[in-house]
């Protein structure tokens, strides 16, 4: 089993030949890059088509992965860069109902909680959602980074081509924009 073995060992060892290491590589990031391509484009169909490129460009580059950063700065700038080209050939799609979002954000316990328990979640999540949608791109995107991919303010700004200080600041201002968004909730 691969447990237990950095993603950067993984990667080099699928570099190398070892077609487990992938495996383990997309066990182990698929949930975190889909929900990222999903909040980041609004629309799963599209998210389904973008994550299958990233995991394709992923293949394709792995002949040439040298250990730089951290595999996930290096994963999520993939990512990063295929939403930037999906936005400019077709635009940006909004989140429009709780319906799509994905499981993930609307996880109950194993026990069922009564009705108006799941009501208010799914209230509470769509209010989310929406907060997270509102959010302008770059500070969604540096919100999402750090969320779903566990990346530093280093690695954010890494994986986006910008300064330290800038993403730290989007950080920052998504981070307050959704206090603001949520503040009755407190």
């Amino acid at each position: 089993m691969q447990e237990g073995i950095s993603d950067e060992e993984l990667m080099l060892r699928y570099r190398d030949g070892d077609a487990g290491a992938f495996d383990a590589l997309y066990r182990r990031h698929k949930g975190p890059v889909f929900r990222y391509l999903r909040r980041q484009t609004g629309d799963a169909a599209v998210a389904e088509e973008l994550f299958q490129d990233v995991w394709i460009r992923l293949i394709n580059a792995r002949r040439d992965y040298a250990v730089k950063a951290r595999f996930t700065t290096w994963l999520y700038t993939i990512a990063h860069n295929r939403v930037l080209d999906h936005l400019r050939t077709r635009g940006r799609a909004h989140l429009t109902s709780i319906d799509d979002a994905p499981e993930t954000l609307v996880a109950f316990p194993a026990a069922d909680p009564p009705p108006e328990r799941t009501l208010e979640r799914k209230e509470l999540a769509g209010r989310l959602l929406s907060a997270i949608d509102s959010l302008p791109g770059p500070q969604r995107e540096a919100f999402l980074l750090q969320q779903e991919a566990g990346l530093t303010i280093e690695e954010i700004a890494q994986a986006t081509g910008v300064e330290r200080e800038t993403a730290k600041s989007r950080l920052r201002y998504a981070v307050a924009k959704l206090r603001e968004a949520l503040k009755d909730l407190t």
